[in-house]
Order: C-alpha cells, then structure tokens, then sequence
C-alpha cells in the first residue's frame, strides 16, 4: 500500500529509490545509505533512501524519481524447473548463470522518470528486464561501459555485479517490466550496495 503523496523530501523518500538526476551525467549527488523493504500488505515494493541532501525537494505532486508496483507477489514453480541463462555482452565471454531453482519469483513495473537513475545496487538473482516504454542506460561498476536499451528490447541483468541504471531521457518517462528471480524469503528484491560513491565518472 502507498501512503498519500510525500509533501517533503524526507517523506519522499521513504517511497522511492534513487534520485539522483541524470540529464547531465557530471551532476551525480551522493548517497549515504540505500535501504529496501517490501510492503506485503499492499503488494508494492517501498524504497527508502538516506543522505541526499543535494536533491532539491520536488513539490507534492510530482511523481516520484522511481516507483515500483508489483503485478504479482512472490510466486513460484509447482514443477521441478531449472533454468540456465547465456549472456554475452560487447566486448566479454559468454557469461553462464545456471538457476537449480529458479523460483521465488516476483514481476514488477518500474517507472523511471526523466534523469531518474538507481543507486548502485545487486539482485539476490537474475532479472529479466523489460523495456516497455522509453530508453534505458544500463551500466556495471566492473566495465563502466553505458549500454542503451530502447523501448521493445529486454536484457538480462544477472543480479550479482554491482550496477546501476538511469533514463536518459530530458522529458520521457521510461517503463520496464522486471521478473526477478531468486528472491529468498522473507528477503528483498534488491540490495543496495554499500559504497554508493561515483565509480564510473
């Protein structure tokens, strides 16, 4: 369940992950702290950020920077289900992710608004990412390399490097459909890391 709209930026942030703007990439502002929760009353994901305080506070009505809902909770496979995953990106080897059990699912919507970018964050599994609308920058601490996603194209984010992603866009929402894979009981879909300096300047 979300509350009534945020009317600061303390509030705001409770229901959000990530503010940080995008539009110009040398304007990135520090991040103390990254917490995640899941409200399971209300089927939605909450994201709670901490030490922003260069994000100018937006007025109440403005959407938030990232809103997340859940189209499904956390499901799983009824069968024997394994799955394996090859991803190769420019530039690397085959990256093999070989899912034993693949379950403990949860599909959501992402909504990314103009220059909205995800703090520095891992999956506890895979994701399979849905660009349903807009554009998306996708990058890893361990290459820094910006790879573009538009809209109809999907990605594998394999869940266990270090990464982050943003919208690009100036004055375009962006939407993605996220399958999450792996997520333990009683555990979050995404984990923020602990050092959310700039590691690709």
């Amino acid at each position: 369940m979300i509350t009534s709209p945020p009317t600061t930026l303390t509030e705001r942030t409770t229901t959000i992950m990530g503010t940080k703007q995008h539009i110009q990439r040398t304007q990135r502002f520090g991040i103390a702290a990254v917490g995640v929760a899941v409200l399971a009353a209300g089927g939605s994901l909450a994201f709670t950020l901490a030490g922003n305080a260069e994000t100018p506070a937006a007025a109440a009505d403005d959407p938030p920077p990232i809103s997340v809902e859940t189209l499904s909770g956390f499901t799983d496979f009824t069968d024997e289900v394994s799955l394996k995953f090859k991803r190769k990106l420019d530039g690397q080897g085959t990256e093999v992710l070989n899912l034993p059990d693949p379950g403990r699912m949860l599909v959501a919507r992402i909504t990314v608004q103009p220059g909205a970018e995800f703090p520095w964050h891992t999956h506890p599994g895979p994701v399979v990412v849905h660009v349903v609308e807009g554009d998306l920058v996708y990058q890893q601490a361990s290459d820094c390399v910006e790879r573009s996603y538009a809209s109809g194209d999907a990605y594998l984010d394999p869940g266990d490097k270090v990464h982050t992603a943003w919208n690009p866009s100036e004055d375009e929402e962006t939407e993605l459909i996220g399958v999450f894979h792996g997520v333990p009981e009683g555990g979050a879909p995404t984990v923020p890391d602990d050092d959310q300096g700039d590691r690709c300047p």
